[in-house]
């Protein structure tokens, strides 16, 4: 490092140009994920005249996500904001686990580790859903057990009405061994 170059003791000098790293680093999250999405899209046909392909709407949206992530990240760069805080894992992690449970135990799946097969079997909708809200309702650190029972078994029966008998979807409500 050159003499006399001024450096934070918490981080250098690129540390204290960002002004707001909460918007410099959400900005920054922002222009990653929007060229994952162009990148995901890039082998979809794109606009053929005046006709949109499959890929056009994607690099569409793509390219306004990474324009709004640009602006976020200057504005973190040149407005005071607050810093980042600690960031919470229990909670994401744990409706991440909730989603592939019920993905799992929806309609059942066969998985052949090391070339022994394990089977989770279908339990169906109901049980399912049911488990899937519980778990995810662990996520919260005010989880109380008659609140989280009760909010389970209304959203449960609100996913039952909705799926099966409104929209009319065929799931299967109850295990079938």
């Amino acid at each position: 490092m050159a003499e006399g170059a001024k450096t934070s003791p918490t981080g250098g000098i690129f540390r204290e140009k960002i002004r707001g790293p909460r918007d410099f680093f959400g900005g920054l999250a922002l222009i990653v994920i929007a060229a994952l999405a162009i990148w995901a899209s890039s082998n979809l046909p794109g606009q053929q005249g005046f006709a949109f392909g499959p890929g056009t709407a994607p690099r569409i949206f793509a390219g306004l996500l990474m324009f709004i992530g640009v602006v976020v990240m200057l504005m973190g760069l040149f407005i005071k904001g607050p810093p980042i805080e600690s960031f919470a894992v229990r909670g994401p992690a744990l409706v991440v686990v909730a989603i592939l449970i019920f993905a799992a135990t929806v309609r059942g799946i066969r998985v052949d580790l090391a070339g022994i097969p394990i089977r989770i079997p279908g339990l169906g909708m109901v049980p399912a859903t049911f488990m899937a809200f519980m778990i995810s309702m662990f996520a919260s650190r005010e989880f109380r057990l008659v609140e989280s029972l009760l909010a389970a078994v209304a959203m449960t029966t609100f996913c039952v009405v909705l799926f099966v008998y409104v929209l009319g979807l065929p799931f299967q409500l109850w295990p079938m061994f």
